[in-house]
């Protein structure tokens, strides 16, 4: 496939699939620039639009996940901290009068605290989503770089 593609739309390509790291510059830079990029080109290169479709995804599936993990997260929180919301604010009473919703873990059983255990689990959640970024990222713009057509695993197809 190598020998039909040209230079540019193999660096365009790549640059596209790179230019997803421009978020850690400015806030949703990883969907703006590789929008702006894939819609300039995407009628002109039938490679450069497959791949803009392919980073776009693979961001919007990411950012989905991401906010999947932290509300999965919440309702630990909301356990593990029960009393921020006992309050007797202006004849409000405390939030376990209105419900019967009771998570109780033993903080004997956690050597650093009960507020860890979530924090953890969420924690590694979020990194293990980064490490996924940062390195199917990476191996995208190399095989793009190369001709190759390369595809994100986890991803939900959004644009087609």
């Amino acid at each position: 496939m190598t020998e039909t593609l040209s230079k540019h739309e193999r660096t365009l390509s790549a640059i596209i699939h790179a230019s997803t790291f421009s978020k850690f510059i400015f806030p949703f830079g990883n969907f703006i620039i590789p929008l702006v990029l894939w819609t300039a080109n995407k009628k002109e290169y039938e490679f450069v639009d497959y791949n803009g479709k392919q980073a776009l995804n693979f961001q919007i599936s990411l950012l989905l996940y991401s906010i999947i993990a932290g509300i999965i997260s919440i309702p630990f929180f909301i356990g593990f901290f029960p009393n921020i919301f006992d309050v007797n604010l202006f004849g409000l009473h405390s939030l376990s009068d209105y419900n019967n919703l009771n998570i109780h873990f033993d903080s004997d059983d956690f050597k650093f605290g009960t507020w860890l255990l979530p924090l953890g689990i969420s924690g590694l959640l979020q990194g293990a989503l980064f490490m996924v970024n940062v390195v199917y990222t990476i191996l995208a713009t190399i095989k793009t770089n190369e001709g190759e057509t390369f595809e994100y695993p986890v991803t939900i197809k959004f644009i087609k």
